[in-house]
């Protein structure tokens, strides 16, 4: 790698970076070698990025999170009607990049996604055997979005897996960014950390392909506020419902 940078470089980007062998050893060594550069390094999994680079650059970097597009984002230069028109699209769809630049052709970016990253990459970079149990648990989650989440009940529908193995793939998903966790609202704070929570995806494209289903709003019976697509704003934050 060094051979390919060299001092009068200023820049360096690397994509899909976690799919380089010791990636963290390596962007070490160009850190320490040519300090003046500045080191961008992507990639669409985070928590293998994270997991690869954690160490070796300990103190050497920032983490920037790059969420879809905002709605807010999707519509500043559109006027109310078409904002409008837009809202009910983006609901149904969701706002992946590919997706928005891509009227016409949602669904089918949308099957590509869930097929080749949700399922594909996640197995194999996980090491999972057992794809039909990462197919049921997020199509289980996407069916009950806004509800309280039984981690036993999870266990169940999805079929021959313990609990403790529903919560792993659960920190999974939540690390790939498919889905975030709120926690229940409670005026003890004791009783709060024994009740429930409630998942939901970052993207409702991804959420309406896991369940296919794509019908207008006004067609469906899970709309209403619960399954509406949460503010990119508060990513990261503590949730209180």
């Amino acid at each position: 790698m060094l051979q390919l940078v060299g001092p009068n470089n200023k820049l360096v980007v690397i994509d899909e970076a976690q799919q380089i062998p010791e990636i963290g050893k390596k962007l070490k060594l160009l850190y320490d070698t040519y300090p003046n550069i500045q080191i961008i390094a992507t990639g669409s999994s985070s928590f293998e990025l994270q997991d690869r680079t954690s160490e070796p650059l300990t103190g050497r970097k920032i983490t920037y999170q790059l969420f879809p597009v905002s709605y807010k984002e999707s519509v500043e230069n559109s006027s109310a009607l078409e904002a409008k028109r837009m809202l009910d699209t983006r609901l149904v769809y969701g706002l992946y990049p590919e997706v928005f630049n891509n009227p016409g052709k949602e669904r089918e970016i949308l099957l590509e996604i869930a097929n080749s990253y949700l399922y594909k990459d996640i197995m194999q970079l996980e090491g999972i055997r057992k794809p039909v149990h990462i197919e049921k648990l997020l199509r289980a989650l996407a069916f009950q979005v806004g509800s309280e989440v039984s981690y036993n009940e999870l266990a169940i529908t999805v079929g021959n897996i313990d609990t403790a193995t529903v919560e792993k793939y659960l920190d999974i998903f939540e690390k790939a960014f498919i889905i975030f966790k709120l926690p229940a609202f409670s005026r003890n704070l004791r009783n709060e950390i024994k009740k429930g929570k409630k998942y939901y995806f970052y993207d409702n494209g991804i959420r309406n392909v896991l369940i296919s289903n794509f019908s207008i709003p006004e067609m469906r019976m899970d709309k209403g506020p619960e399954c509406l697509p949460q503010p990119h704003d508060h990513c990261g934050q503590p949730f209180r419902f």
